[in-house]
């Protein structure tokens, strides 16, 4: 069975072993299965451990105001220790402006050696080529995969749950001095420390 679904792990070929009428426990059938090779490259989360003191992530939110308008939030954040290295609002957004947000998270000289990044369309060519300036490596995301920048997408929830589900939001000025407090209370209070 393992050999003609090579898709199938050991839960799986159990349950249909239990409906073919063979009693047998779910160790027994993985230790008897045969071994896929391992890749020849190294896989998403071996890069990340790999690579965790040179990577930062960024991503844009939105947050809604009273007065109906739209602002997005930029969110920079180191893998090291997980920590928001910089955070600006904009109501509109552009390569420009985010490229020099970049360029104000990562002043001296302590730009990390890769970037993650999602497809959105705010990072066009000024950006890149500013990146590549740097000295950034940009890895960009699959569409429609959240989970391979992880980080920045839980950063992005815990300040939606802690802080901007209980204010409503009156204008950008507004915004930032939330934010700003935020983060003040997240660097002094949290240990920053990853897994």
């Amino acid at each position: 069975m393992c050999n003609e679904n090579s898709t199938w792990g050991a839960p799986r070929i159990h349950s249909e072993l239990l409906l073919l009428g063979y009693t047998v426990s779910e160790t027994t059938v993985s230790k008897y299965m045969s071994r896929t090779p391992k890749p020849p490259s190294q896989s998403w989360c071996t890069f990340l451990n790999n690579n965790v003191r040179d990577i930062a992530a960024i991503d844009f939110f939105t947050v809604p105001t009273a007065t109906y308008r739209v602002l997005y939030v930029l969110v920079v954040l180191r893998h090291h220790r997980r920590k928001i290295v910089h955070c600006n609002v904009t109501d509109h957004p552009t390569a420009a402006w985010t490229a020099q947000q970049i360029v104000e998270a990562f002043p001296n000289d302590d730009a990390p050696r890769f970037l993650i990044r999602d497809r959105d369309r705010i990072y066009g060519s000024s950006f890149t080529e500013r990146i590549a300036k740097i000295g950034i490596e940009e890895i960009v995301t699959l569409p429609r995969s959240p989970w391979l920048n992880a980080y920045a997408e839980r950063v992005i929830g815990s300040i939606r749950r802690e802080c901007l589900d209980h204010v409503i939001i009156l204008n950008e000025r507004h915004l930032k001095r939330i934010l700003r407090s935020y983060l003040e209370n997240d660097h002094e209070s949290r240990t920053h420390m990853s897994m």
